[in-house]
């Protein structure tokens, strides 16, 4: 392609909205335009980019014995509410209605509608097992879309769907897309984690791993284990539990009474950790939440936080929330921030870790009260013990004896779920087996965020120029770069370069333009093309510069040995 042709609009400085590197780069790259918040257009260079990411994904789809298809992003109402999502999901579902009035939603994921033509088409064991994928467009209307590509409300994914007689079978079809993502991923140049998951709207009752790109920009806080495999989402993780019965028993004159503490306007942890001179380790922390429309009180270590998540699961609610003021005050009989467990007339969920700290301090259900000596078990009640807190720098691994757990950044680029029957069940896709009876398929689902993946790679793949492409996914394998378009031996020479490399099936960039040396550069830097090819002042003599940009090298080499180099760099 001649540079002079094509619509690259590169930038000097990004747009000030522009928050993560990814975001900048790809705007200054001229890879992407804003059309509105969490919605872009891709100009032909970061077309080129999806492109060969989504070669790659069909490649290892292909390979790992899918079938791709191609669904409606326009789904029925209907067809959620057969599965019970359509009310659970959200705002971030859109929804829309038709000049009938029929109620429409613009999908974020296709697990009905492939649910519906499954249905329909599937209903003997012989045609067992089948995998689907499609790659298109998806839609959730995000409450705060940003850092570009990482969180829009319009983005390209390639979701797969799995169909199997029984649960072994599933099983089979979850290592096989396992597998593939970690190929497909590392062709991309990924430095990525798998880690155990929430399933969240999606659901399922076998399990889920999210592939995890790490980075600082992440949105998500990865636990993993320093001297095991272990790890998971922060919303998932585990920790080590103490042995044994660690609630405290026994007669309650065996301990100190609990003695009331006056504490004027001390609401929060690290308020009484200053006035009191305690550490935040020896407190506990009450907050009432509101399982769907029942009050409950949930109890954790004051230098802990509450995983709504666990929590959730824990109790079986479908729909949690943390309690308003009004409710707080009317169950406690005080002010948000004296809330404490003794006296509670609600069921009280007590994390394993408040539970085996012994003697501590805690609100006292009256303003501008704390108690101290409070020990749990015995100076009041515990409903349900359990883990439902954010698990934390140092804690122990649940996987292994010795291992502690520690923490870092990632952004989720796909996600793989075993679904089981929950899809079949509810929308009655069902099959029949050898001996003629009716039994649900077993079903699961794999997701990668195309887009997302492509904004994640230039997070790991840059530096104070530009972006470095990894050889797979680069939009131009070589860019070939004449200092002066005024000068007719060097663009005679940089065209014959072009030509010879297009015609050995390299795809080739010429910068044409009638630009100054360093503008020239400074964007060949930017759009980060694996190999540039500089015809400058030798040229006369023969001799260009071979420039590597992931490698920040460069040589002079003959036109006839460029060619050479450039197959060797690439493998062919």
């Amino acid at each position: 392609m001649r540079q002079s042709q094509l619509l690259l609009p590169t930038l000097r400085e990004a747009p000030s909205e522009a928050e993560s590197v990814s975001h900048r780069l790809m705007l200054r790259a001229g890879l992407i335009r804003q059309l509105a918040a969490g919605i872009y257009t891709y100009l032909p260079t970061g077309r080129r980019v999806l492109r060969k990411l989504e070669a790659i994904i069909r490649e290892e789809m292909d390979h790992a014995g899918c079938q791709e298809v191609f669904m409606p992003a326009m789904q029925p109402a209907d067809l959620w509410r057969q599965s019970g999502r359509y009310e659970k999901y959200g705002p971030e579902l859109m929804r829309l209605k038709d000049r009938h009035d029929r109620e429409f939603a613009l999908g974020p994921t296709h697990e009905e509608v492939i649910t519906d033509l499954v249905r329909g088409e599937i209903n003997s064991y012989r045609q067992l097992p089948v995998t689907l994928y499609q790659i298109q467009t998806k839609f959730r209307d995000e409450k705060r879309p940003r850092y570009g590509l990482l969180r829009g409300r319009e983005f390209m994914m390639k979701d797969a769907y799995s169909f199997d007689a029984d649960w072994d079978g599933l099983h089979a079809s979850y290592q096989r897309m396992y597998d593939a993502y970690h190929r497909i991923f590392s062709r991309c140049g990924l430095h990525f984690r798998p880690v155990e998951a929430d399933a969240g709207t999606i659901g399922g009752e076998g399990g889920t791993h999210e592939f995890m790109a790490l980075a600082d920009i992440g949105e998500d806080t990865i636990a993993a284990c320093d001297r095991c495999q272990y790890a998971a989402n922060l919303e998932k993780a585990g920790y080590r539990i103490p042995e044994g019965d660690i609630r405290s028993t026994g007669d309650s004159a065996a301990y100190p009474e609990p003695a009331k503490i006056h504490t004027p306007n001390v609401r929060k942890i690290d308020e009484l950790v200053q006035a009191l001179g305690a550490s935040a380790d020896k407190m506990l922390k009450t907050l009432l939440f509101l399982a769907d429309g029942k009050p409950v009180a949930v109890i954790v270590r004051g230098d802990h936080e509450v995983n709504e998540i666990k929590l959730a699961g824990l109790l079986q609610a479908d729909k949690l929330e943390l309690a308003d003021q009004e409710t707080t005050e009317s169950l406690t009989g005080a002010a948000i921030g004296f809330a404490g467990p003794i006296g509670l007339s609600v069921p009280v969920i007590l994390d394993y870790s408040a539970a085996a700290i012994g003697s501590v301090i805690a609100g006292a259900n009256v303003t501008d009260y704390h108690w101290k000596n409070v020990r749990p078990g015995v100076h009041f009640e515990i409903t349900m013990l359990g883990d439902v807190r954010n698990a934390a720098i140092g804690d122990g691994c649940p996987n292994c004896a010795e291992g502690k757990l520690r923490m870092s950044r990632g952004i989720e680029v796909g996600q793989v779920f075993k679904l089981g029957t929950k899809y079949s069940e509810a929308m009655q896709a069902n099959y029949l087996d050898a001996a003629g009876s009716e039994k649900p398929v077993i079903m699961g689902c794999y997701g990668i965020g195309i887009s997302r993946v492509m904004s994640a790679v230039v997070e790991q793949h840059h530096d104070e120029q530009g972006i470095r492409w990894p050889l797979e996914l680069a939009p131009y394998q070589v860019h070939v770069v004449p200092v002066s378009a005024k000068d007719g031996l060097q663009m005679d020479i940089a065209g014959k370069l072009y030509g010879d490399l297009k015609s050995a099936g390299f795809e080739v960039l010429l910068d044409d333009r009638d630009e100054r040396p360093g503008v020239k550069f400074k964007d060949s830097d930017l759009i980060g093309v694996p190999i540039r090819i500089v015809v400058g002042r030798q040229a006369a003599d023969g001799v260009v510069e071979l420039r590597y940009r992931n490698r920040g090298e460069a040589q002079l080499v003959s036109t006839e040995e460029a060619l050479a180099l450039v197959r060797g760099y690439f493998g062919s």
